[in-house]
Formats: C-alpha cells, sequence, structure tokens
C-alpha cells in the first residue's frame, strides 16, 4: 500500500465522485480510478460502492476512511517537520470559510500567510451545510481549520477559540415604519416579510433562537444561500427587512441598522484539532489568524 493510493482514496472519499478527486490530487481520472482499485485488490475489500448514481462509501470504506486520514496526517506532518528544520513550510491546509469575516479581514491573513509560505497549498472551503459539517470534518482529519458560527455543539475532541463576537441589528429601509425607533424588540419584527439564510447556517440559527426565547418564531420569507451584499440589495429593493452583525451594516449607509432590545450575540471561533496534532502549516495560520482578531 502507498501513501499515494491512501491519498486517491480519501480524495474520492470526500468528494464522491473519481472526476472531481481528481481534480483535487492534480491527476488524470484514470490515475485515481487504476490506484483506487489496486489498493482495494491489495485490501481484499470493496471500498466504494459504485452501482448507485452517487459514489458511496462502504461499510469497510468508512472504517479505512478514519485510519487513512490518520495516516496521511502522521506522514503529512512527519515530511513537513524535515522542511520547517530547513527553515521553510510545505504540505497543504483545508480551511473552512464563512461567508462574512465579521471585523476581521481574513483574506488579507490569507495573503499574506501565502507569500511568507509559497509552497504551502492553502485550499479554501465554503460549505452551506454550515458549522455541523465544518466540525465533523475537523473531527476525521479532512479539514485542518475552519471559522465556525454559533456551533450547535461543540466536540470534546476539538480546540475552540473564540475570535469575535459582534451584536446582530435590524436592517431596514430609510421608510419603513420602525426606521425613526432607536431600538426595537424580536416581538415587534415578529410580523417582518424577512430575508434569511437556509436553516442550517449559523445566522439563521442564531435568529431562530433568539426568537423562540422571545416567544415568537421568525419567519423568513426569502431564503437566500448568499452572502450580505445580496441580502442587501434586496432590502434597498423593498423585498424586505433583515438582521445583520454591526461590521456589515456599515457596507450599507443608505439603510437603517437598529439596536434590538433583546441582545444577539453572533460569535465565531477558530476550530481546529488540539494544537500537538496540528501541523507546523496549518499551526502558522492559525497564529497568524489568531494574531488578527480583534482584541
Amino acid at each position: 500500500m502507498e501513501l499515494r493510493q491512501v491519498e486517491h482514496f480519501v480524495a474520492v472519499a470526500i468528494e464522491r465522485s473519481f472526476t472531481r478527486a481528481a481534480r483535487r490530487v492534480h491527476v488524470v481520472q484514470s490515475a485515481v480510478s487504476t490506484s483506487v482499485a489496486k489498493l482495494e485488490r491489495e485490501l481484499g475489500v470493496q471500498l466504494f460502492d459504485r452501482s448507485r448514481q452517487q459514489i458511496e462509501l462502504t461499510v469497510a470504506g468508512e472504517r479505512f476512511l478514519a485510519e487513512a486520514h490518520e495516516l496521511l496526517r502522521v506522514a503529512g506532518s512527519a515530511a513537513e517537520s524535515v522542511a520547517s528544520s530547513r527553515g521553510r513550510l510545505m504540505g497543504s491546509v483545508e480551511f473552512g470559510s464563512l461567508i462574512s469575516y465579521g471585523p476581521m479581514n481574513v483574506a488579507q491573513v490569507l495573503g499574506e500567510f501565502h507569500r511568507a509560505h509559497p509552497l504551502v497549498r492553502l485550499r479554501l472551503q465554503l460549505n452551506q451545510s454550515g458549522a455541523s459539517s465544518y466540525l465533523s470534518a475537523l473531527v476525521d482529519g479532512s479539514l485542518d481549520l475552519a471559522l465556525v458560527s454559533v456551533p450547535n455543539r461543540l466536540p470534546p475532541q476539538l480546540e475552540m477559540r473564540l475570535m469575535f463576537e459582534e451584536p446582530m441589528l435590524f436592517v431596514c429601509r430609510e421608510d419603513h415604519p420602525m426606521a425613526a425607533e432607536k431600538v426595537v424588540g424580536l416581538l415587534d419584527l415578529a410580523a417582518e416579510d424577512l430575508i434569511g439564510f437556509p436553516p442550517d447556517w449559523g445566522f439563521r440559527s442564531l435568529l431562530d433562537n433568539a426568537f423562540l426565547s422571545a416567544g415568537v418564531q421568525s419567519r423568513p420569507v426569502h431564503v437566500i444561500p448568499a452572502g450580505f451584499s445580496v441580502v442587501g440589495e434586496l432590502v434597498r429593493q423593498g423585498l424586505g427587512t433583515t438582521f445583520m452583525p454591526a461590521s456589515e451594516c456599515a457596507e450599507f449607509e443608505d439603510l437603517r441598522a437598529i439596536e434590538l432590545r433583546q441582545t444577539v450575540t453572533w460569535q465565531v471561533y477558530l476550530a481546529s484539532q488540539p494544537r500537538d496534532r496540528l501541523t507546523p502549516a496549518t499551526a502558522a495560520l492559525a497564529d497568524m489568524l489568531i494574531q488578527a482578531a480583534p482584541s
């Protein structure tokens, strides 16, 4: 069994596609198919169920995946340790992102990291399934670092560092009936035509829970799987109202941002495996992100 075979297997397991896996590891599809087939022959088991429209792991494949992630982590860490002893970082970092970085300039940090460590392959992911998918990917090793918003659970296997928190505000047009108010309550907003996000997203969960605590349910009329620039434009066009973190409101000077009577706080964490399990490249990026967090 070769590390290359294990890498190809993990890529197919993550992508659920030989074509996408080939793009992920930068080889032709036939090479990935051949590599995985050879690995299955050597192990004496079928790792993937290819009979369905989407490739799925078999029971044996599920069991092998956890060990495969660990094998690649140890091998990568060993190689990176040798490289770091010569003063240069190598390897790769899989980083889970958010639709908003709040008061942090994450793009600048990523650019500085890339310029400082050009031999490290940095791969960004934006998963629309929310924080839960990032947390499970961090646990199984398919993701190295992630920014997560209001996670519903804190897996004990992971380290969670609070990067920042800021209040959510109610956002409406200047001609809205409540535009002149300095403070509004969630009960006052129960009948609003809200522009919101899909149910699995952190912002949606945050507001849904806040409304429930106030004794009412939120009623997003427009569910938008996009960033605040799109949401803000819909508010401008009179399609509804919304909620935004304070840092995002600064981008919409023509809209009214009103404080909430019930404090609703958006929190963002940097999630990762424990420090002693991070590769040198992952640890370096984590340090840069932590240093860039608002004090």
